[in-house]
């Protein structure tokens, strides 16, 4: 599954595990993206959208 939002492109983005003794190891994050089924332009679209764009109503749900 591709974890891209479709509405705003937001995707992982990496960063670091720091341990207590200040380790650092390379780790993901990856954006919280549902499977959606949603109106766009008049056509219904199914994608994964990011719950940032389902919760500001960037995206309406069908």
């Amino acid at each position: 599954m591709s974890r891209v939002c479709s509405i705003c492109g937001k995707g992982r983005t990496a960063g670091n595990n720091v341990s207590h003794s200040n380790r650092k190891t390379k780790r993901t994050f990856a954006p919280n993206v549902q499977k959606v089924t949603y109106e766009k332009d008049g056509k219904v679209e199914t994608g994964y959208v990011c719950a940032r764009c389902l919760k500001g109503d960037k995206v309406q749900r069908v």
